[in-house]
């Protein structure tokens, strides 16, 4: 990511902080993670670690667009996905949070982590979220991977 993706990311990114200049200072000089509030520019999606990840890697297609601002919280053992906002917040399943307007969020910024907070893929300042549907299906197959994948593991 170049210098100018970053900082087109921070601007993006502190754009949901109820205070941009105090949200960027946070994350320069303070603890670096910044609490931002969702519902507004983007819902988030928090499922479990390995779905995630699996998801993740199946939305990297050869010739699909890049996927959106994606989040790893290693302490919860959680990806976060950022989505366009939806009020109806109709993502149902077991292990899925899905956090919409009146929920806010611990981010680090987008050019490094903080503690337990991580981008897998950081904001690149276009806005450029996750598709749902695309989001969906690729949560479909890695939770079919993961049902395949799970009798073999207790072996």
């Amino acid at each position: 990511m170049t210098n100018t993706m970053w900082t087109r990311g921070v601007e993006w990114l502190a754009a949901a902080a109820a205070d941009p200049r105090s949200c960027k200072r946070e994350w320069d000089h303070g603890e670096g993670i910044a609490l931002l509030e969702v519902g507004r520019f983007w819902d988030v999606l928090s499922v479990p670690d390995q779905l995630g990840l699996l998801a993740l890697d199946l939305l990297w297609r050869p010739g699909a667009a890049a996927p959106g601002p994606t989040l790893v919280d290693t302490a919860a053992g959680r990806v976060g996905f950022f989505l366009p906002p939806d009020p109806s917040g109709g993502w149902v399943g077991a292990g899925l949070r899905y956090a919409t307007k009146g929920a806010w969020v611990a981010v680090p910024p987008p050019y490094r982590p903080a503690r337990f907070l991580e981008w897998l893929v950081p904001p690149d300042g276009t806005g450029t979220l996750h598709a749902p549907g695309a989001l969906e299906e690729a949560l479909r197959q890695a939770n079919g991977t993961l049902a395949v994948l799970a009798p073999l593991g207790e072996r």
